[in-house]
């Protein structure tokens, strides 16, 4: 078989074209997985303003004082709501092997802290009826040691009633 200068050319180009869209592929996906902010499937909130209220009440019956909100909180809370959606299931760990510690230090939040997720078809006030209603989650929100907040969540995209949520609570 005998190939023309233009014949080589075209499949020259053809493998250069595949090696750089390959390589832009690989690219995209490295920072992906770097990035601290992950892209909801449906829609998504931070809602810390709206909780101040209900997380105060659920403190003082303890004797605590209330916690504030805290935007850098809520964006670690957003973050997390937004991949367990992406994903369809709860976890406090993501596909990227960055686990709770490691998410909270690539946002920035320093000192003690703690997750506390849920999945269900339920508005904030059953959210926080159903963390009251679990030793570990209860223990989280009426922690002494914890002073600010931050709560999102994620819609599902394929189900807008179902919610991924998401609370951060930090010194």
């Amino acid at each position: 078989m005998t190939t023309t200068r233009n014949e080589t050319d075209h499949i020259t180009n053809l493998g250069r074209r595949k090696w750089l869209k390959a390589a832009g592929i690989a690219s995209l996906a490295v920072l992906a997985a770097c990035s601290t902010v992950s892209v909801p499937t449906g829609e998504g909130a931070g809602v810390s303003s709206s909780a101040t209220a209900t997380l105060a009440g659920l403190r003082a019956t303890a004797g605590l004082g209330p916690l504030t909100p805290d935007t850098q909180l809520e964006q670690a809370a957003l973050q997390q709501a937004g991949y367990m959606a992406s994903r369809e299931r709860m976890s406090h760990t993501t596909g990227w092997g960055k686990d709770f510690a490691s998410r909270m230090k690539d946002n920035g939040v320093r000192g003690a802290a703690a997750e506390n997720i849920a999945e269900g078809r339920f508005d904030q006030q059953k959210l926080f009826d159903v963390w009251m209603h679990s030793q570990g989650h209860r223990r989280n929100i009426l922690d002494p040691d914890f002073s600010r907040f931050g709560l999102a969540y994620v819609r599902d995209g394929r189900d807008p009633n179902l919610r991924y949520w998401s609370l951060v609570l930090g010194k």
